[in-house]
This record gives structure tokens, sequence and C-alpha cells, in this order.
């Protein structure tokens, strides 16, 4: 039998790195996705080659797909290569997303737009064309990444506390959707979680208050490993925690990365 397959976005670095390398771990076959790879490396280190490395450690198979989640043309094609390559996709991880720092209301349109496409239709995509492999064996999971700033009106970026809110309204209703097939469900970051991103930004002492990324890789597994019935949820870490699927609070520091 076949090991099952994941697919993560944003995975060339911190939240999205963690997952892969935990699921393979755990059994995991890896696509992954993200804009910063070798040929296109971001401002921030990390790329979707070294997360592969690491996957590769653990004995799983990892495809490399830089990809802009933007891009419905080349999902749909991703779609199509996993398929060929796999035969199956049996969990995706929506956590690619775009935080535009400045006020939306003294910014361009044109960012406004990225944190649409980015956020909210790049996830949709993800799911289109990849429900049907979801299906094939009726125990799919999607696990959509949402932000405590989906509630929080003064988080004082318009676009991500909308997409945000936006992102968990499409997870409750995907879910009645595809009940029965797929569970879709949402984790609500509701904790700061050090990351790459935080590491380039702060100084280490900052860090004292941080978790590490490994408990997103708890949250998701957990997820991935629910009931089919267990679906159209909204869950924050502390929820998980107080579920028994997320582990005491680790802390974290730059090293850690």
């Amino acid at each position: 039998m076949s090991a099952p397959v994941a697919l993560i976005t944003g995975a060339s670095r911190g939240i999205g790195k963690r997952i892969a390398i935990d699921l393979a771990e755990s059994g995991y076959d890896l696509v992954l996705t993200a804009r910063s790879s070798k040929t296109t490396p971001g401002r921030l280190p990390g790329t979707l080659e070294d997360t592969a490395t690491q996957v590769e450690n653990w004995g799983r198979k990892a495809l490399v797909s830089p990809l802009d989640v933007r891009d419905e043309c080349a999902i749909a094609s991703l779609a199509k290569q996993v398929d060929k390559v796999f035969g199956r996709c049996d969990l995706l991880v929506n956590n690619a997303a775009l935080a535009p720092p400045k006020p939306a209301l003294k910014d361009s349109t044109k960012r406004w737009r990225m944190a649409i496409d980015a956020n909210i239709n790049g996830p949709f995509y993800i799911s289109y064309y990849f429900v049907p492999l979801l299906e094939k064996n009726g125990l799919g999971r999607i696990v959509n990444i949402s932000s405590q700033a989906a509630t929080m009106p003064d988080f004082q970026r318009i676009s991500y506390t909308t997409t945000k809110a936006a992102l968990e309204g499409m997870t409750r209703a995907m879910a009645f959707d595809l009940k029965g097939s797929v569970a879709v469900n949402c984790i609500r970051l509701e904790i700061p979680v050090w990351t790459e991103g935080f590491a380039a930004t702060l100084p280490p002492e900052s860090a004292l208050g941080f978790e590490h990324p490994v408990i997103m890789s708890d949250a998701v597994r957990w997820l991935a490993e629910s009931p089919i019935t267990f679906t159209g949820r909204v869950l924050t870490i502390g929820d998980l925690r107080a579920r028994g699927a997320v582990r005491p609070f680790t802390p974290a520091s730059i090293k850690d990365l």
C-alpha cells in the first residue's frame, strides 16, 4: 500500500516547513509548494529544496513545485502531476498567505488584490483542483491556517483580517459541500509562533514568549487523524490543547530554526 500524500503551501520556511518535516516523520510523502526555491530565493532564509532534503532524511518522497498560489493554471497542472506521480492526495494544508504591512486605505489597491488572491483565491484554487484526488478514498482532509487577526478589527491590516475571516467562512461552507467525503477544518492561530520571519525582524531575546512551530504540526496531524465526520470546525491552539491534540507550551528561539 502506498504512503499517504500531503500537499503543503508555503513550505519553504516557518510553519509550512515544520509541518512538512513532521508529516514526513509520520510517514507521509510530501508535495511542497512555495515561491522560494533555489532558482527564485526569497529575502528570508529557506527554500523548497531545503525542506525537501529534510523530508527525504526521513525516508519519504518529496515533490518540489515552485508555485504562486495565485496562479490557477499552475495549480491545475500541479494536480495532474501529483495524480501521475503519486496517484493520490490525502491531505491539503493551505498555509501560504500574504500580510501587507501598510494600512490598506493608505496602500495601493494592487496590494489589496494581491492579498485577496493569495489568501482567499489561493486556498480555493488548491482545494478546487485537488478535491477529486482527495475524494478517491473518501478520507481526504483539508486544513486551512487562519489567524486571530480574523476576529480583530484593531489588527490594522484590513486585508489580512478580511481574508482570514473569509477563509474561516470558506472552511465551514466547503465542509458542508464535501460532507462525508472530505473533512475541512481550520486552525485559527491565536498565539505567537516563532518562524524565520520573526527571526529576521526581532532580536533573540524577543523570542522568549514565542512557541515552537511544532505545535502547528501537532494540530495538523491530529486533524488528519480525526474521523471524517469531524469537519467544519475553526479551532484555536487553545481549543486543540484542551482536547489533548497539542503539546503543552513549547518555547522557541532563533537557534531552534
